[in-house]
């Protein structure tokens, strides 16, 4: 697995976030990744319905947006917020 660059010089995981251009959970998710420095692949879904079905098929959710670390699929924003609150992010950042 390619890693991606972090604030401190790091390697990490990739991390990719799927979403829309004006969904205030995307946005706040965005705001969050840059603001610990977190590079990270941001795809857009905006107008593109079969993107939006993949997505949906592959985490379960039909929400934006949806947020993998690596392999491992982190949910929405909330939980990405939840995992920030309760220090895990980092870890999982750093495999």
């Amino acid at each position: 697995m390619a890693g991606a660059e972090y604030a401190g010089g790091f390697l990490m995981a990739e991390v990719v976030l799927y979403g829309t251009r004006m969904c205030p959970y995307c946005i706040a998710a965005r705001r969050l990744l840059r603001g610990k420095g977190v590079e990270f692949q941001d795809i857009a879904v905006d107008g593109d319905p079969a993107l939006r079905r993949l997505i949906a098929e592959r985490s379960g959710r039909t929400a934006v947006p949806q947020i993998w670390v690596g392999e491992q699929h982190v949910g929405g924003f909330t939980d990405l917020l939840s995992l920030e609150r309760s220090g895990r992010l980092d870890p999982l950042l750093a495999t």
